[in-house]
């Protein structure tokens, strides 16, 4: 068996040799090989440049907030692109919920997560209809759970009438005349 510092040179050289031939690795080395990193990036640097992508670290469950530490950034093969409807930037996923297991090593699809919710099912909100001049409120309860932007069922309080209305920013519900 050999020694640790001998499978380490091994390694950087084995990296070397394929970065020399042509080959690049298709993701970025963990942080255990850093020094071997930073010599291959520097030859790699001088290649085409390659498209860096987040993918999960770690198994993300359904309803749980996709969050930073839970992704790390690899970098693909020169020439390769990341498949279409793929989210793989921060601000795509950041504080993002995602609505099925995300594997670790895999592209998340942008059909899997979704927006926390603003409003969740049952919550008491305030429902307001505008008209021009003319603002009437009143009192609701949600028939679902939406985020910003989102249509959603209300029952009001007062006449027991279940309505649709527009999830707002601020967590308002607004309907429109139908």
């Amino acid at each position: 068996m050999a020694a640790p510092t001998s499978r380490s040179a091994l390694r950087r050289t084995a990296l070397i040799l394929a970065l020399v031939v042509g080959g690049v690795p298709a993701v970025a080395q963990e942080s255990a090989n850093q020094s071997a990193n930073q010599s291959a990036n520097q030859i790699a640097s001088n290649q085409t440049v390659s498209e860096v992508v987040l993918i999960p670290n770690r198994v993300i469950y359904p309803g749980e907030t996709v969050e930073l530490g839970a992704l790390k950034q690899v970098t693909l093969l020169p020439g390769k692109h990341k498949p279409d409807a793929m989210a793989t930037r921060a601000e795509e996923l950041q504080g993002k919920v995602a609505k099925r297991t995300l594997l670790p090593g895999r592209y998340i699809p942008t059909a899997a997560i979704r927006d926390a919710w603003l409003v969740e099912q049952g919550a008491a909100v305030q429902i307001y209809f505008t008209a021009g001049g003319l603002t009437i409120s009143a009192s609701g309860v949600t028939l679902q759970p939406g985020a910003a932007g989102d249509l959603v069922k209300v029952r009001n309080l007062d006449s027991g009438k279940i309505i649709s209305g527009t999830v707002m920013a601020d967590g308002t519900i607004k309907v429109s005349a139908t």
